[in-house]
């Protein structure tokens, strides 16, 4: 458990044992439940369990080792200490869906005060708060009720289309927001938009999302992140880029929105996220850059780029 620095939840299955195992930072969640008839089930969020009809019973403790045999359950907590604590904020702010529970908080509920912070943080006179689908739309609903701005459809998501910030090249990234998302102009033609999303990392996405807007008729395009800008690159599991190709990174909230096309911008600030959880434990390395263990070498990394890169242009 200490020889692997770093993030993992592991769920190891053979014909007598199903094992469980949680870094001691707990990066990543994982968690246990039970069926009525009595099948353990290990996932990684509580909303797994709910789908196969179990009852959740607890979250599997970071560095926790948790052993289901034929002999009983049997817990190995050699390795905890809460005091390292350091789970991933970017889980509540997009990764996990809606309707999980970790660490004894929803993560609707976090995400609509995400966007009731930012509605406090940066607020703006509009006249439609629209999320971008899906990740953006509690956070939207939580800053309209703030804002008292009416909430609206204003995105239409075809829903065969993946998460496009984890596409291997700009190429397809791009491409894939074209065919992702579609505009509804008889909601935004003529409007003041405020869009509210995730997260910024390249710009290119958001850059296009703004145009689509546009080319439908919103009159104004106010962009609004329910989360800090990405500073630095993530080596917990999150597929964050190197320093040079993350757009806040030696930009201001202006230049960044200038870049994008919005006539305003509101990132979430990051002293608050705190907020969005039970107060602390959590690792924010890509946005304020303390990262809980030491990072690899940036080398290994750049050959893993390189050799992205080199199948990108065959």
């Amino acid at each position: 458990m200490y020889t692997l620095d770093g993030a993992y939840s592991l769920i190891i299955m053979t014909s007598q044992k199903l094992i469980c195992a949680r870094d001691p930072y707990g990066f990543r969640p994982l968690c246990y439940g039970k069926t009525p008839d009595g099948v353990y089930i290990a996932a990684s969020e509580t909303c797994a369990l709910s789908a196969v009809g179990a009852d959740f019973i607890r979250e599997i403790e970071p560095g926790e080792i948790l052993v289901f045999s034929k002999d009983g359950i049997v817990s190995k907590k050699e390795h905890t200490n809460k005091r390292a604590r350091k789970f991933c904020i970017f889980e509540y702010i997009y990764f996990s869906r809606p309707d999980s529970v970790i660490g004894g908080i929803s993560v609707h509920k976090s995400r609509i005060r995400a966007g009731e912070i930012l509605a406090e943080e940066h607020p703006i006179e509009a006249d439609l708060v629209i999320g971008a689908p899906d990740s953006g739309i509690d956070a939207a609903i939580g800053f309209s009720q703030q804002s008292k701005i009416p909430y609206g459809l204003g995105l239409i998501k075809n829903k065969y289309i993946g998460r496009t910030f984890i596409a291997p090249s700009q190429i397809l990234r791009t491409d894939s927001v074209r065919i992702k998302l579609s505009a509804i102009e008889s909601s935004i033609k003529g409007k003041r938009v405020v869009l509210v999303d995730d997260s910024i990392v390249r710009g290119n996405t958001t850059k296009h999302v703004i145009k689509i807007l546009r080319s439908a008729g919103a009159k104004e395009v106010h962009v609004r992140i329910s989360s800090p800008p990405f500073l630095h690159p993530c080596y917990y599991g999150t597929d964050i880029d190197s320093e040079k190709h993350l757009v806040a990174n030696g930009r201001t909230t202006e230049q960044i929105a200038e870049i994008i096309g919005a006539d305003s911008l509101g990132f979430f600030p990051v002293q608050r996220l705190n907020e969005l959880t039970d107060g602390g434990g959590y690792c924010s390395a890509c946005f304020d850059g303390n990262y809980p263990t030491e990072i690899p070498d940036e080398s290994t990394k750049n050959k893993f780029d390189q050799r992205l890169s080199e199948l990108n242009k065959r």
